[in-house]
């Protein structure tokens, strides 16, 4: 008998600005911002991903389409909390053919999504609103999706467009 364990495991959807991604594959922008409830009324806090991060790594956490763990698109560059929310900078790895496809539908605005995927380690229930509050997730992958959670999230800036200095 298999006995197959399964742990809750959730994702959260955010949009990227159309053309936001620079011509060898890399982009940027907020994967989660902090203290703003989306669409499932989940509410991320500062702090949220800290733990997880210093565990796991940037190698840890994986660069995927649609949440599939059998398409990874490429490598995230850096993960990083900053007072904004969970900032992220990655690259698609364009010697694969799915990224090809992922990076003209990004450049064209056909694609405009970032999710977290994620399981809950710290979270409380707001009776009176309904909000969850995360206090402390496992980050496990963040996705390029196509449809968003939370609209005020936005891919900022391009690698070629921002000076050297902005990515030390």
């Amino acid at each position: 008998m298999n006995r197959t364990r399964h742990l809750p495991f959730e994702a959260k959807l955010l949009p990227m600005q159309p053309a936001r991604v620079a011509a060898d594959g890399t982009f940027e922008g907020y994967a989660s911002l902090f203290s703003v409830p989306d669409l499932g009324k989940d509410v991320v806090e500062p702090g949220a991903f800290h733990q997880s991060l210093a565990r796991r790594g940037l190698a840890g956490v994986k660069l995927l389409w649609q949440h599939d763990p059998a398409e990874p698109l490429g490598r995230w560059l850096s993960l990083a909390e900053d007072r904004r929310g969970l900032f992220v900078r990655g690259r698609l790895s364009l010697a694969v053919a799915r990224a090809r496809e992922i990076h003209a539908l990004m450049r064209d605005g056909a694609i405009d999504g970032l999710s977290i995927g994620f399981r809950p380690e710290k979270a409380r229930t707001e009776p009176r609103t309904g909000l969850r509050r995360l206090e402390r997730v496992d980050l496990w992958e963040v996705s390029i999706v196509t449809f968003p959670m939370l609209p005020q999230a936005r891919v900022s800036a391009v690698k070629t467009v921002l000076r050297p200095a902005a990515f030390a």
